[in-house]
């Protein structure tokens, strides 16, 4: 099952309707956590998203509306009694801010820091681009590994049938049969999370060829002058960041308070997103994974 479940949606503060940042990936047997806001645990009740989900923990950055609900998530998974490691993603330069928040925090969770001060792969699938905000800020991309798709005539055909299958996926051949030959290749899936961030070449690094990007929308296009002055993008940055880089699916989000209807911004979203599905979340949204590419 892969699924992006919205917590919060709000930029710097809180709002009557939107709650401060909080995204959940549900991505097979791993959950990940972006940019825990101030009331992310409770946000996660109401969402239904139960903490033992969560296995990797991604901050873009230090800025209070992207980490103040660190110490509650982690004090909510110790007394949830959540046993298995929990991976905590954070820029190094952030290391004080993140310690600071962790000392007051319930202790007990086997909670693994890895701070990253450069652009790579973190984790398997897991990498991060750097991206100019006015304090260090990092942004996420997970990767499926290209893989193949079985033709179910041409295993019948073959002759091969149950453990067998799983037996020539693991060897590559069987009998005289190739994997190759009752299959066809599958493009893997791809996830980008952009936050805070003008356009830059690390955002389209991200957003290049995913299926569905998430990223920030701050301001309108007519207030570009305050997206420059503050280094976010605007509702059609976002859009053209997403045109521009092949993503099927764009979820925007980050609104600032300004903006009572959202729904202006996702027109100038889609105004220059060419082809790509746009979508202006709300909190508690549960967004499907866009379906799997044709294989070819």
């Amino acid at each position: 099952m892969r699924e992006f479940v919205v917590l919060g949606t709000s930029s710097h503060v809180p709002t009557r309707e939107r709650n401060q940042n909080g995204y959940v990936l549900i991505w097979d047997r791993d959950g990940y956590l972006f940019d825990p806001g101030e009331g992310t645990q409770r946000q996660m009740i109401h969402a239904g998203v139960s903490s033992n989900k969560i296995t990797h923990i991604c901050i873009t950055h230090v800025h209070g509306d992207h980490c103040l609900g660190l110490p509650g998530v982690v004090s909510r998974m110790v007394l949830d009694g959540v046993q298995h490691p929990v991976h905590l993603h954070y820029p190094a330069s952030g290391e004080g801010a993140i310690r600071a928040l962790l000392s007051v925090a319930t202790p007990g969770l086997d909670l693994r820091l890895h701070p990253h001060g450069g652009a790579g792969e973190i984790a398997p699938g897991l990498e991060v681009q750097p991206l100019l905000h006015r304090i260090e800020a990092f942004g996420y991309r997970l990767t499926e590994p290209a893989g193949r798709r079985l033709l179910p005539g041409r295993l019948a055909a073959a002759g091969i049938t149950g453990p067998d299958i799983a037996r020539l996926q693991r060897e590559g051949s069987l009998g005289g049969v190739r994997l190759e030959d009752v299959s066809v290749p599958r493009v893997g899936q791809g996830f980008a999370f952009v936050m805070d961030t003008e356009p830059c070449a690390g955002a389209e690094e991200l957003a290049d060829g995913v299926d569905l990007l998430v990223a920030e929308s701050t301001f309108s296009d007519d207030d570009a002058g305050l997206a420059a002055h503050y280094r976010h993008l605007t509702a059609g940055q976002a859009g053209a960041l997403a045109a521009t880089s092949g993503v099927g699916a764009l979820v925007l989000t980050h609104f600032s308070s300004r903006y009572p209807d959202v729904g202006v911004l996702a027109e100038q979203a889609r105004a220059r997103a060419g082809a790509t599905t746009v979508v202006a979340a709300n909190d508690f949204d549960r967004i499907p994974f866009p379906k799997r590419q044709r294989s070819t």
